[in-house]
Formats: C-alpha cells, sequence, structure tokens
C-alpha cells in the first residue's frame, strides 16, 4: 500500500504500488489482488521470499591465485554470484526474486522513481532493473523514467548473504518504490526474507552419495568400489561424488549438506544446494567444497572463520541429523526439525556460530539430546529416522544394546558360548582377527556394565524425542546393538573391550595403534584431546543403525561380522529382519578396517544429497 505522500500536491491516482510473490504461486500478481494482504509482514505460510544468491552459475570464482598457489579460506568464501553487481548469465537471473510495480499511466512527463532497500536488511540486498531484455543494477542515485513507470517495471532482488543470526538480521529485506512528480512524492514497500537454509531429512530422496577416496589404503578403495556398486543398485543414478584431496576419510563429518528455495515460474521451486561447512575451521577437508562442488546451484556456507570453538568432534556434521516433518503440541515442522548431541556432564556443546546459524532459519530449530556416555559424542551412533508407510510417514530407528546382550545370552543358552564373537577372518599378523568367544565377553563384568550403562542413557534421549514429536513405541524399530567403554587417557586397571574387538584391560591408547590426534583422517573419528578424561562408550559390534537410507525401502548398513551359528550371523541375521520387519532390504558394506575400527560406520564415512522440495505451503 502507499506508505507516504510530501510535498505541495498529492500525486495522480493510482499512486505507486510494488508488488512482490506474497501468496508463493510463482508469478508476481499486478492485475488482481492476490499478492496485496500481508505484503509487508511474513510467516511461515505468506510473504516473498528471496534467493541466498551464492552459487557460482558461470563459475567464475577462483580457488588458486595468479601465481597457482591455493587461496585461503577468506578468499573461497569472499566470492560468490552475490559478491558482484552482475547477473551472471540466465542461470543466475532464476536465482533473482521478481518484484514489479504495477503501472501508473496517469504519472507526469516529469516523473521519476527510485527502488532501495531500506532498513535493517538493505545491506544484505541487491536491487537490479530489466531493461532492454538485460538486467541492470539499480545503484544509489539511478532513477526509474516516467516511462518506465507508465509501463510498470520488473526488478530482481538477491539476498547477498544467509541469516546467520537472528540477534543481528532476522533475513527480512523491505524494498521501497518513490516516485517524484510535479513537486510531491509518494511511495509503497513491499517486504521479502532471504529463504531459509534447510537441512535434509530421510523423507527425500537420495540423489548422490559422496565419500573420500585414499590413494594408499587398499581397503578404503574397495569400500569405495563396493559403495558404488549398491548405491547403483539401489536406483540412484548419479555416479558417487568422490573427495580427493585432502585424505579426510569422514565425509559424513566435515560438511552437512542442505538446501534453499523460493518459488520459481509455475509455482515449481526454484532451488539450491547449500553446503554447511563443519564449524572446524581447521578440517582442511571442508575447502574441497568450494574447489570441487561449488557451482551452478551449488553454494557453500562457512559459518566459523576463527579457532576452534568448544569440543570439536562435537561439531562434526555427524552430529548433526533431523528428525522428519511432524507437528505435536502446538509445534509445527514442516521441513522436520535439527537434533545435536551435548555433553551435559561437561556442559561441552557445539559451537555457538552453528547453533545460531541454525536456529536463525526459523523452521528446524536444534534440539539437543545428551551425547555425554559416547566418546565421539555424535547423534548417528544411535538413532536414525527411518521412511514409513504409516499415518506419520516416519519411524525412529534407535540402537538397543539389551537387545543385542539377548542375542548372545541366547546363542550361550543353546551351547555356542565358545563360539568367536567375531567372524572377520584375519588378515596378517598387522589384522589379526579378533579371538575373544561369546563366552569371554559375557563374562566381562564391565562390558555388561557399559552396556546397561548406554540402555540407559539411549532411553533417556529416546523420551526427549517421544516427548516433542508424539512418537509411540509402536513407531520406535529397535536394532540390536552393542558398545564397547574405551578411555581417552587408558585409565589402567578398568577391563573393557576395545574397538579392535578385544577383551584386554585398557591401556594408553585402545584404538588400533594409529594416530590419535583429532581430525586426523585416519584416526579415530574426532576423538577430542580436550574432552574429558572419562570412560566412554562406542560401538562394539558394527553400529547398524549408524547407516546410510538409500530409498523409502533399501538400508546400507555395516557388516555385523557378529558369530557365526548354523552357517549364519548372528548379528547380521537380527539385524537384517528388523528392518524387514519396518519395510527396508538391508545391503550390508564391510567397514570393518576402514571407519569401525575409527570409531564409525558406513554412515560417518558418506554424505547424502537427496531431493530439494517446496518447504512452504503454496497458494495462501
Amino acid at each position: 500500500m502507499t506508505t507516504g505522500i510530501t510535498g505541495a500536491t498529492a500525486a495522480p491516482s493510482p499512486g505507486p504500488d510494488l508488488r512482490a510473490d506474497v501468496n508463493r504461486d510463482g508469478r508476481v500478481d499486478v492485475r488482481g489482488d492476490s499478492d496485496q494482504a500481508g505484503e509487508d509482514g511474513w510467516t511461515a505460510s505468506r510473504g516473498a521470499v528471496a534467493l541466498p544468491n551464492i552459487d557460482d552459475d558461470s563459475r567464475r570464482c577462483p580457488v588458486r591465485d595468479a601465481r597457482g598457489r591455493p587461496l585461503s579460506d577468506a578468499r573461497l568464501v569472499s566470492c560468490n554470484d552475490a559478491s558482484d553487481g552482475i547477473v551472471n548469465g540466465a542461470a543466475d537471473a532464476r536465482d533473482l526474486a521478481k518484484v514489479r510495480s504495477v503501472p501508473q499511466p496517469g504519472v507526469a512527463a516529469n516523473a521519476t522513481g527510485t527502488v532501495k532497500a531500506v532498513g535493517a536488511g538493505a545491506s544484505k540486498a541487491r536491487v537490479f532493473v530489466k531493461r532492454s531484455g538485460a538486467w541492470k543494477q539499480l545503484r544509489a542515485g539511478d532513477r526509474l523514467t516516467a516511462g518506465e513507470l507508465r509501463r510498470g517495471v520488473e526488478l530482481g532482488v538477491e539476498a547477498k548473504d544467509v541469516m546467520r543470526d537472528a540477534a543481528v538480521w532476522d533475513g527480512r529485506i523491505t524494498l521501497r518504490l518513490a516516485v517524484s512528480q510535479n513537486g510531491a512524492t509518494s511511495s509503497d514497500q513491499v517486504t521479502l526474507r532471504v529463504a531459509p537454509v534447510l537441512t535434509h531429512h530421510h523423507l527425500q530422496r537420495a540423489k548422490q552419495v559422496m565419500v573420500t577416496e585414499t590413494a594408499g589404503d587398499r581397503e578404503q578403495r574397495k569400500f569405495v568400489k563396493r559403495l558404488g556398486e549398491i548405491v547403483r543398485a539401489a536406483g540412484i543414478n548419479k555416479p558417487l561424488g568422490k573427495f580427493t584431496k585432502y585424505g579426510d576419510i569422514w565425509a559424513q563429518d566435515f560438511f552437512e549438506p542442505g538446501y534453499t528455495a523460493m518459488p520459481g515460474p509455475g509455482g515449481k521451486p526454484q532451488t539450491m544446494r547449500v553446503l554447511i561447512r563443519s564449524a572446524q575451521p581447521d578440517r582442511e577437508a571442508g575447502r574441497e567444497l568450494y574447489e570441487k562442488l561449488r557451482g551452478p546451484g551449488v553454494a557453500v556456507v562457512q559459518v566459523a572463520n576463527s579457532p576452534r570453538s568448544g569440543e570439536w568432534s562435537l561439531n562434526s556434521m555427524g552430529n548433526l541429523e533431523t528428525i522428519p516433518p511432524h507437528r505435536h503440541a502446538g509445534k509445527d515442522f514442516p521441513a522436520g526439525r535439527i537434533i545435536m548431541g551435548q555433553r551435559k556432564d561437561s556442559g561441552a556443546k557445539p559451537a555457538k556460530k552453528m547453533t545460531d546459524f541454525l536456529r536463525a532459519q526459523g523452521m528446524q530449530s536444534p534440539l539437543l539430546l545428551d551425547t555425554s556416555w559416547l566418546e565421539v559424542g555424535h547423534v548417528d551412533e544411535f538413532i536414525q529416522f527411518l521412511p514409513a508407510d504409516t499415518p506419520r510417514g516416519w519411524r525412529v530407528g534407535i540402537a538397543d544394546p539389551d537387545a543385542g546382550l539377548d542375542l548372545l545370552r541366547k546363542a550361550q543358552r543353546e551351547g555356542h558360548g565358545a563360539k568367536r564373537m567375531f567372524s572377520i577372518p584375519s588378515q596378517g599378523r598387522d589384522r589379526p582377527a579378533p579371538k575373544d568367544t561369546i563366552d569371554d565377553v559375557l563374562g566381562s563384568q564391565e562390558f555388561l556394565a557399559g552396556n546397561r550403562h548406554a540402555a540407559e542413557r539411549i532411553k533417556a534421549n529416546l523420551e526427549i524425542i517421544k516427548r516433542e514429536t508424539g512418537v509411540t513405541d509402536a513407531e520406535i524399530v529397535r536394532v540390536p546393538s552393542l558398545y564397547s567403554r574405551t578411555s581417552q587417557e587408558g585409565n589402567a586397571g578398568d577391563p573393557a573391550v576395545t574397538n579392535s574387538g578385544e577383551l584386554q584391560r585398557l591401556g594408553p591408547g585402545t584404538w588400533d595403534g594409529q594416530s590419535q590426534l583429532d581430525g586426523a583422517p585416519s584416526g579415530p573419528r574426532g576423538r577430542d584431546a580436550a574432552a574429558p578424561s572419562t570412560i566412554q562408550t562406542s560401538a562394539y559390534v558394527p553400529g547398524a543403525v549408524n547407516g546410510v537410507v538409500l530409498s523409502p525401502n533399501r538400508y546400507l548398513a555395516a557388516k555385523q561380522w557378529g558369530p557365526v551359528i548354523g552357517g549364519r550371523d548372528v548379528f547380521g541375521k537380527a539385524v537384517e529382519e528388523v528392518y524387514r520387519k519396518a519395510g527396508f532390504t538391508t545391503v550390508y558394506l564391510d567397514d570393518w578396517h576402514t571407519y569401525h575400527k575409527g570409531q564409525g560406520e558406513v554412515h560417518c564415512g558418506t554424505n547424502t544429497l537427496r531431493a530439494t522440495p517446496a518447504w512452504w505451503p503454496a497458494g495462501r
């Protein structure tokens, strides 16, 4: 609506009228009134949307300087489509939010107009005008002519950044059209809001699987080759995306795939992938997101630019998963809700800059669970969300140590206590097969106590999920699992089961003799030297919950290598049956030497780009 008239004489009717796609149907209505109600506000269901135009549609952003040296992180971050005043081709033009002025055929010959962003979001936006079929940036002092005002103008708006902290900027961009003629000025304005950056959930179809491939590790290359075969068999036609430069095998951890979208022509979403780099600025692997993946329709967001914040491991993105869409107790999460782990025992939490960023999007406010009991401390070690043909549309997959112990006790009762706990074959002196038997494992009071503790902590976290989502016990998929207790400083004298699969007394370095530096690509998954020196937990049998949802009916899990009785892997058979009842065919991938012994599984070693749908209810 018209916001003001100044000067001696009022402007002739009609006054300036600026319109945006308020009802999100993909067009700007300048003839009717469908885009007028609520044009000065913004809600989750109504209000104009602008994309953060931070991809690189023309691939103009360099990754090396003129002398061929790699650019600094700051230089990599500084270049994107919104960092210049040019519309970089047709693809970049599609990333502009369209705004139009209603034609004013009665304006005087001396009439001129100005359009600019005003208010708190003025510095976060850039405005273009379409002239002679080309987009030109509107700069301070630029004027619209009387002819343009009479015909009506088409404008394009880009946000220059994502929302990072709602206390600094809430994402709103107010655009004002002022028309001056015959000594009078009148104006109208409309509000847009930058589209939220959203994380994926498992109801969205997998489009591409990502993995790190290392040149010098035969086992890891074999893992990658087999992963590619499994992915193709699941109907994912796009080849594996491979990280090759930095040797960080934990592809799940150095970034989180996300997306952003606004209504496009015909109401179809105009989408952009947004890869969220982990808040670990010292983790070089995140640079490959810029060097290899950023480009047309693919953006990268770096939240933390300063030295590490909080516990390093908690900032890995395996510590971020997304509950699918739900509504419960007056709370609505149409794009799902993020979960992250914190260490309640020490007070350690994910980096504040990351949680501020996630909360600022206004759609998936993070729910913090307690991962104090886990050595690595990531939520993907014990919980997942599975598509389901149910009214809710999804179920909760949860690790169940009690079920894992029940499998062993049953085998022992049936006379198989002398069977080896693990069926993985020996691979020479450096990689011997674990020798422990079922009797050995069930005879360890420390092992039993550790799994009781794990079961209690999992139950407490599950109660939080049930309270926040309304999920019932009937919607829980309980997956047999077992955990072992380890010590970060080797509390000698405490009997435990280590990740090598051997019962022993804990001594310095319970992990396979490799580097324990946090972030070491070939070392344990995010072990943190700054974490408290307490006995904590990691998967003993390869964690089946820590797997990948490839499709609504196909699930990828780590090969269990459990005791073989009657020709079948006891754990493999049980896990298959649990997922079969949930509607999935399970396919296994051996990750024992590549990921499991480093305190991770196939989910930790992969990442998944999923479908990028509209997040808004259309046509409101």
